[in-house]
């Protein structure tokens, strides 16, 4: 991997890292806080999954989102669900399996509009989340 994309993509993966961390915290805490409707718990799903698609999509660019980075999502929505029914406080959910799939299957409805981003727009050319020296050239 060049030198360039480095920074961008261990970014991108320290971030994965911590969200990974945060939401099995999350999934596996006791409950101290008012939970609102089961709609909200469902968004929270969802949206939680979207962003674990987007970050794993960058944390490794030289592969296209596709089953290889899906399928160990859905694998660990659904260790969480498995580990829940387990703890006391917590219930197996397949709504919540389903919010979590939604979530990793809209994600490739935001690609076109992550392709106009200019930072991150060199992935989709050069398979590097930044240019390199020999994509940046002089003009004429």
């Amino acid at each position: 991997m060049p030198a360039a994309t480095l920074p961008l993509t261990q970014l991108f993966r320290f971030g994965l890292a911590v969200t990974l961390v945060i939401i099995s915290h999350l999934a596996t805490t006791t409950l101290d806080y008012p939970v609102g409707s089961d709609i909200n718990d469902k968004w929270e799903h969802f949206t939680a999954f979207l962003v674990l698609a987007f970050l794993t999509d960058f944390a490794f660019p030289n592969t296209a989102w596709g089953w290889k980075k899906l399928l160990p999502l859905l694998g660990y929505g659904l260790a969480i669900e498995v580990f829940q029914y387990f703890l006391p406080h917590r219930l197996f959910s397949l709504w919540d399996l389903g919010a979590d799939s939604l979530g990793l299957i809209c994600y490739p409805l935001l690609l076109p509009m992550l392709k106009q981003i200019p930072l991150l727009a060199p992935r989709w050319h050069t398979g590097r989340l930044l240019p390199s020296k020999n994509d940046i050239r002089d003009p004429p």
